[in-house]
């Protein structure tokens, strides 16, 4: 098993790159969120790799981050969804992105990924809502949202997409806000128990309006 590589990055294609390690360059497939992060050629770079052995060859995927290959062996544990198709999303959605986009149900921006169907977005969300867990405290605590991240500790994403969190995020998409950006917006609000749907939205649209 490879774990990760710590080498010269010598070149950069799209959503390939080459690191020499030890006098070997060892060929990564990256999603294309990470090209734009990687560092000029020919500067060391560590790489965190998912190494993957199939009949017909072998392959390496990788990332910046540990928690980023988290979500990408959470991606290919969906039924229909290889390593191609995860790379695929993670390439439309950075990891943070994603994990936003299962606890809101966004499905839409899920299937903007090249090979990625509606059926397939949904059953992403479907499959992974539950496995997400403290995946989605992150997202939870930036919000600010105490009351529900510690429901949601109990009870994985369910909790903290009921009640006004969820309702707000639907009341922006009514008003021809993406789920995406209802997200960020209601991700913003310092959130306690005592705030109604109302205190919620209204915080949320001042930070789409900013």
């Amino acid at each position: 098993m490879i774990n990760y590589i710590k080498g010269e990055l010598t070149d950069i294609e799209d959503g390939f790159i080459i690191v020499e390690a030890a006098g070997v360059g060892y060929g990564i497939f990256v999603p294309a969120t990470v090209i734009g992060e990687l560092p000029p050629i020919g500067t060391e770079v560590k790489i965190h790799t998912f190494y993957s052995v199939k009949e017909d060859g072998q392959s390496l995927f990788g990332f910046l981050y540990k928690e980023d290959r988290e979500i990408f062996r959470l991606l290919i544990s969906v039924s229909g969804i290889g390593p191609k198709g995860a790379i695929a999303i993670l390439s439309v959605l950075r990891p943070d992105e994603l994990r936003m986009a299962i606890i809101t149900g966004d499905a839409k921006s899920i299937s903007q990924a090249q090979g990625i169907g509606k059926r397939t977005a949904e059953r992403v969300i479907l499959e992974l809502k539950d496995k997400i867990g403290s995946l989605a405290e992150d997202f939870v605590n930036a919000a600010g949202a105490s009351g529900s991240a510690a429901a949601g500790r109990t009870h994985g994403t369910a909790a903290f997409s009921a009640g006004p969190v969820s309702e707000a995020i639907d009341a922006l998409t009514v008003l021809g806000y993406s789920r995406m950006e209802a997200g960020r917006a209601v991700s913003q609000v310092m959130i306690d128990e005592s705030m109604t749907t109302e205190d919620v939205l209204k915080l949320a649209l001042k930070n789409i309006n900013k």
